[in-house]
C-alpha cells in the first residue's frame, strides 16, 4: 500500500520542507504543518506553483494538475484567444504552454509540443487549437507519458517487421524522452495490423510499472480497426470517454466547461462586489465610516514551494542592496 500510494514520496517532500521552513513553521507548530501539507495533498492543491519533478512523481500529483489546470483555465475555452465559426475560442500550442508555466514555472514545452501533435498530426505547430481538443489531448499525453514512449517504440518496430517479443521498454523520465518521428495519417493501407498492435499493448500493460490505459477499453477501442497509425491511436485514446472516466481527471466533454463549485465561489466574490459599488453611491454624506464592513473570504492556500521563498527572499536583498548604495 506505501509503495501503490506513493506514501514515501509525500513523507520525503513534507519533511524536506519542514526541515528548509522550520523557523516558520515553528510559529504554529509541526503538527499542524503535517496536517495542512496532507489535507492540500488530498484535494490536489499540493502541485501548484511546484517544480515539474514533483508534479510529475505520482500519478496522483498527475491528475492533480490535469484538474487543476481545467478548473483554472476552462473559461479560455470561451472567453479568450481567437474566435472560430464554430462558436470556439482558438489558441496556439506557445500560448497553451504559458498557461502550463503559470502553474509549473519549469513545465516542459517537449510535452505541450507533443500533445499539441496528437491534435494536429503534421500540421504546423503555430495552428489553433480548441480548448477541449488540446486538454484531451494533453491529458493523454502528460498521464500516460512513459507508456506512449514504449508505446512509439513498439510501433516503430512492428513498421519495421521486427519481433515485438523483443520492443525494449524505454525507462527513461518523460522529461528526457527522445523525439517522436512524425508519422502520417494518409490511407488504409499506413501503419500497422491493430489485432497484432493490441497484443504487444496488452503484454506492454503486463509488466509496465508506469500507468497504464485499462486494456479492457483500448482492446474495445481498437475491435473495429484493422490498420491503425501510431498517432491515429492517441487520437483515439484522445477522445475516448470511457478512458478519460478511468483516469478520473477531467469531466466529460458535454460538461468541460461546467464546475459548480467553482461557479459558486465566482458567484459569490461577484455579489460582494457588487454589492461594496452599489453601497457606495447611496451614502449622501459621503462619510466613509458608513461604508457597510465586508470580511473577505478567506481562502486556505498551499504549502509554498521552497525555491520561490529563495527567489523572493534574493530579490528583497537585491533591492535593499540598490537602497543602500543609492543613499550613499
Amino acid at each position: 500500500f506505501v509503495a501503490q500510494r506513493h506514501v514515501l514520496t509525500y513523507m520525503e517532500d513534507a519533511v524536506s520542507q519542514l526541515l528548509e521552513n522550520r523557523e516558520d513553521i515553528s510559529q504554529y507548530g509541526i503538527a499542524r504543518f503535517f496536517t495542512e501539507y496532507f489535507n492540500s495533498v488530498r484535494q490536489g492543491t499540493h502541485i501548484l506553483f511546484r517544480e515539474f519533478s514533483f508534479v510529475q512523481a505520482t500519478p496522483h500529483n498527475r491528475a492533480s494538475f490535469l484538474r487543476t489546470f481545467w478548473r483554472c483555465f476552462r473559461t479560455v475555452g470561451k472567453n479568450g484567444g481567437e474566435y472560430s465559426s464554430t462558436c470556439c475560442y482558438l489558441l496556439t500550442a506557445q500560448e497553451y504552454h504559458c498557461l502550463l508555466q503559470l502553474l509549473c514555472p519549469d513545465f516542459p514545452m517537449e510535452l505541450t509540443q507533443k500533445a499539441a501533435r496528437i491534435v494536429l498530426v503534421d500540421d504546423a505547430m503555430d495552428c489553433l487549437m480548441s480548448f477541449s481538443d488540446f486538454l484531451f489531448a494533453f491529458q493523454i499525453q502528460f498521464y500516460y507519458s512513459e507508456f506512449l514512449e514504449s508505446v512509439a517504440a513498439i510501433y516503430q518496430d512492428l513498421l519495421a517487421g521486427k519481433n515485438p517479443n523483443t520492443v525494449i521498454v524505454p525507462t527513461s523520465s518523460s522529461g528526457q524522452h527522445r523525439q517522436r518521428q512524425p508519422l502520417n495519417d494518409c490511407s488504409p493501407l499506413d501503419g500497422v495490423e491493430a489485432s497484432l498492435f493490441y497484443q504487444c499493448l496488452e503484454s506492454l500493460c503486463d509488466r509496465s510499472k508506469y500507468s497504464c490505459p485499462p486494456s479492457a477499453l483500448v482492446k474495445e477501442m481498437l475491435s473495429s480497426a484493422q490498420r491503425l497509425t501510431f498517432y491515429g491511436f492517441l487520437m483515439a485514446l484522445a477522445k475516448d470517454q470511457g478512458i478519460n472516466r478511468a483516469l478520473g481527471a477531467l469531466p466529460d466533454k458535454g460538461d468541460l466547461f461546467v464546475d459548480p463549485a467553482m461557479d459558486h465561489e465566482l458567484e459569490k466574490l461577484v455579489a460582494q462586489v457588487s454589492g461594496l459599488s452599489v453601497s457606495g453611491p447611496t451614502s449622501s454624506s459621503g462619510d466613509a465610516a458608513n461604508l457597510p464592513v465586508r470580511n473577505s473570504p478567506r481562502m486556505n492556500c498551499p504549502w509554498k514551494p521552497l525555491h520561490h521563498r529563495r527567489k523572493m527572499d534574493a530579490e528583497s536583498e537585491g533591492s535593499n542592496e540598490e537602497t543602500d548604495s543609492s543613499e550613499n
